[in-house]
C-alpha cells in the first residue's frame, strides 16, 4: 500500500500486534482498533487465540483479526522463551500475510514482549513501513520485580526494549511516568511521545442492576476485578480478609473477578486461611456478569504491591472501578494516585493489616463512600475516559505518518494523560 495515498482514494492500513491476550477480549487494544476504524483506517489485528477467541481469523466490525495458537501459559524462563518465540514465528508469518491480502502502512506493536520489532523491522526496512510502539508494560522493571536483579536477561531485556524505541516513529504511553521512561531511557524527542491512557468508554462501561444477589446473604460486598497472576497482590488481600475475620468481621464478602496463572494457588490459600466461606472467585466471565457484580459492590480494591513495576503502571481495574462509581482501597502507588485521586484511600504499602484497616473503615462510612465514588465518575466524565484518549490515539499517528496538525505539545504530555 504506497505510503503517499491521496486522503479519500484509498484507505491507509493498520496492523496492531498483541502477544498478550486475544482480541477482542484485550479491551484497550479493541478500543484502539475501532477508534482507528472510525478514524478511516483499515485495520487488521494479529493475536493469540484463547478461550471464546479460537477462531484463527474472523470479520468483527469491519476489524480482520488473525488468530494464531501459544504454549501452555508458564512461570518459568524456559516457558517464555518458548512462548516468545513461538509467537515471532506466528506474528511474522501472519503479517506477510496481512500484507498480501489487506496491505498496511503503520505496524501497531503493543508489549510485552518487547520483542515484536523483529517483526516490523523488515516491513520498514524494505517499504517504509510506520512502526508505532505501544508501551503497555516496562518490562526492565517487570523482571526485576520479579527477580530481585540485573543480570544478563535483565540487560537483553532493556536491550530489546532499547532496539524498540529507537526501530518506533512515534511511542504511544499509558502515563506520565512511561512517557518519563521513552523520553529519558528511551531517547525519544518529547513529540514523539503520546499519552494515551487505557480507559474504559462510560457508554459501555456504566452500572448493570442485578447483582445484589451475589451478596449470598452478606451485608457488605467488596470487588476485585484482574489477573491473578504472581504480582497483582491478591495474596495480600487474602490476608487482609483473614484479618477482618478475626476481627470479629464475618459480614463482608470479597468478590474476586478474573482468571490466571496463579488462580490454582490462590484459591489453595484462602482454603489454608480458613476463608472459603468469605471469598468467591468467579474466574473470567462475561461483561454484562462483570458489571452486575461490581455494580452490586460497595467498594472496590486493587492491592497491587509497591515494587518497580507497580509503582509506575496505571492498572485498568481503578478506572473500571471510578467508571461505575465505586470508592477504591488501594495501597499508596504514585500512579495508583494519579489515576484515582479522590476516589480512593491509600493503605501503607505492602501491609495485609494496613488493607484490613482502610477496607473496614471504609465501608463503615456510607457517606464518604459516596462522596468518593461520585468523585471518581466526575474525573473520568472529566478527564480520563476513553473518549478523551482518542484525539490524541490519532493524533499520535498524525505524527507517524505526517498527516495533518498533531495535537500542540502540551496536550502529548500531562493534559492528555492527566
Amino acid at each position: 500500500m504506497s505510503q503517499g495515498v491521496a486522503p479519500g482514494a484509498l484507505k491507509r492500513g493498520v496492523l496492531i500486534v498483541v502477544e498478550n491476550l486475544p482480541v477482542p477480549f484485550d479491551r484497550r487494544v479493541w478500543m484502539e482498533a475501532t477508534a482507528l476504524r472510525d478514524a478511516g483506517y483499515l485495520v487488521s489485528v494479529i493475536c493469540p487465540t484463547g478461550k471464546g477467541y479460537e477462531k484463527r481469523f474472523e470479520t468483527i466490525e469491519d476489524i480482520a483479526v488473525y488468530r494464531h495458537p501459544l504454549p501452555p501459559e508458564s512461570n518459568a524462563g524456559l516457558g517464555f522463551v518458548r512462548e516468545y518465540l513461538a509467537a515471532l514465528w506466528h506474528e511474522t508469518r501472519l503479517a506477510w500475510r496481512v500484507r498480501r491480502e489487506r496491505g498496511f502502512d503503520v505496524i501497531h506493536a503493543c508489549n510485552p514482549p518487547d520483542l515484536i520489532f523483529l517483526v516490523a523491522a523488515p516491513f520498514k526496512l524494505l517499504y517504509g513501513t510506520r512502526f508505532i510502539f505501544d508501551q503497555h508494560d516496562v518490562n526492565p522493571e517487570l523482571y526485576i520485580t520479579k527477580f530481585g536483579r540485573q543480570d544478563l536477561p535483565y540487560r537483553a531485556l532493556v536491550l530489546a526494549e532499547r532496539l524498540t524505541y529507537l526501530l518506533a516513529d512515534v511511542v504511544i504511553s499509558t502515563n506520565e511516568s512511561y512517557r518519563k521512561i521513552a523520553l529519558t531511557r528511551g531517547r525519544k524527542r518529547p513529540d514523539r511521545v503520546f499519552v494515551v491512557r487505557s480507559a474504559p468508554s462510560l457508554e459501555r462501561f456504566r452500572p448493570r442492576p442485578g447483582g445484589e444477589r451475589h451478596r449470598a446473604g452478606f451485608r457488605y460486598l467488596v470487588g476485585y476485578l484482574g489477573v491473578m497472576g504472581p504480582q497483582e497482590g491478591v495474596d495480600y488481600l487474602l490476608h487482609a480478609v483473614r484479618e477482618m475475620v478475626d476481627r470479629g468481621r464475618r459480614d463482608v464478602k470479597v468478590m474476586l473477578i478474573g482468571g490466571g496463572s496463579s488462580l490454582a494457588d490462590l484459591k489453595a490459600l484462602a482454603e489454608r486461611l480458613g476463608i472459603g466461606e468469605y471469598v468467591e472467585f468467579t474466574g473470567r466471565i462475561p461483561d454484562d456478569d462483570l458489571l452486575e457484580r461490581l455494580t452490586a459492590c460497595d467498594l472496590c480494591v486493587n492491592p497491587d504491591p509497591l515494587n518497580p513495576l507497580n509503582d509506575v503502571s496505571s492498572m485498568n481495574k481503578i478506572v473500571e472501578y471510578m467508571s461505575l462509581g465505586k470508592p477504591i482501597v488501594q495501597f499508596d502507588l504514585k500512579e495508583g494516585r494519579a489515576s484515582a485521586g479522590d476516589a480512593s484511600v491509600y493503605a501503607r504499602p505492602n501491609d495485609a493489616q494496613a488493607l484490613a484497616d482502610e477496607l473496614l473503615t471504609l465501608l463503615d462510612d456510607p457517606e464518604r463512600r459516596a462522596a468518593m465514588g461520585e468523585a471518581g465518575l466526575r474525573r473520568m466524565r472529566d478527564q480520563l475516559a476513553w473518549e478523551h484518549q482518542v484525539p490524541v490515539l490519532r493524533a499520535a499517528y498524525a505524527r507517524a505518518l505526517g498527516t495533518g496538525t498533531p495535537l500542540p505539545l502540551g496536550r502529548l504530555g500531562s493534559e492528555a494523560g492527566s
